[in-house]
């Protein structure tokens, strides 16, 4: 399938820059971090400095990151580790590598012998551009909060800080989570969150934006701005994104289709297993690599090399 990276005039100077690819291309440049700070600030509600970018997966370029996923982690000027992770397409047990992404961000940035006070506080931000289970919003919020069983009342503990006591709630010492399903956003960009949406789903910002993060993008995130060589690896990426898309598409639906016919017959449990293995055959018969299958599907290569 082809698909053509000509643009009219208008289009191209209107253009913004995908924020998966700024994630790996251009937000790592201490001058971008701006449009980060805005993401994560509307988010939390609380204005956000990084001072620096640590060592993350995403640092490591790969010929299959176009269908994989990519990632900054950041220390904010409060210590804290901020982790923004981009996901392209479907991948099973992601709850449970988003929780082992956190706990390796913990145990990473505290050495051998130090007090339990130098363990920092985690915010993983995922973005996802494939439907996580079910629900009806496009914004998720998670963290721990203590409850009374018999009481209803809130957990407070006492910690020191600069050598003073202090009463906090656990939930400013645990890890938070925030899931953006960027598919369900279906809005007019009304508010600084569904500004931010609706760059991540359709590439548009405001131009009397004065949203944080999106008034900063729209002068550094221009098509315009990057070299003829830029442009030309970024056009390949998006033309790889579509063609990917079309093929996990079209393998879901088939598979799907098939799985459905086999489930009334043998019952739903067999017929959604059934459908997944479908759906990894239809990959692998269209070329796909096996650890693309993998993550699309969460089949073991030995299961996929049986197909």
């Amino acid at each position: 399938m082809q698909h053509s990276n000509k643009h009219t005039p208008m289009e191209v100077n209107n253009k913004y820059i995908r924020f998966d690819w700024a994630v790996k291309r251009m937000l790592r440049d201490k001058a971008n971090f701006a449009v980060l700070e805005g993401l994560i600030t509307v988010l939390t509600g609380e204005v956000v400095k990084i001072e620096e970018l640590l060592e993350s997966e995403g640092n490591q370029e790969s010929a299959s990151d176009k269908y994989n996923r990519v990632d900054i982690k950041a220390k904010n000027d409060k210590g804290e580790i901020i982790i923004v992770e981009v996901q392209l397409t479907r991948q099973f047990y992601f709850l449970q590598r988003m929780l082992y992404g956190v706990s390796k961000a913990i145990t990473e940035h505290i050495e051998i012998g130090e007090m339990y006070d130098q363990v920092k506080k985690v915010y993983s931000i995922n973005i996802l551009y494939f439907d996580l289970g079910k629900g009806s919003d496009y914004l998720y919020h998670g963290k721990t909060v203590f409850t009374g069983v018999h009481t209803n009342d809130r957990l407070e503990i006492n910690t020191k800080e600069a050598n003073e006591l202090r009463m906090r709630v656990p939930e400013d010492i645990f890890p938070e989570y925030y899931i953006i399903r960027v598919n369900e956003f279906n809005s007019v960009a009304t508010t600084p969150i569904e500004e931010w949406l609706d760059y991540l789903k359709n590439n548009r910002i405001k131009d009397d934006t004065s949203t944080p993060g999106l008034k900063e993008a729209r002068q550094k995130l221009l098509y315009m701005t990057m070299s003829d060589k830029e442009r030309r690896a970024y056009d390949e990426h998006m033309d790889d994104i579509m063609v990917q898309n079309d093929v996990l598409d079209t393998a879901k639906m088939e598979g799907r289709a098939e799985g459905r016919a086999e489930g009334r017959a043998e019952g739903r449990a067999e017929g959604r297993a059934e459908g997944i293995m479908l759906t990894a055959k239809n990959l692998k018969a269209m070329g796909l690599s096996i650890p693309d299958i993998i993550k699309a599907t969460g089949l073991s290569e030995e299961d996929i090399m049986k197909l």
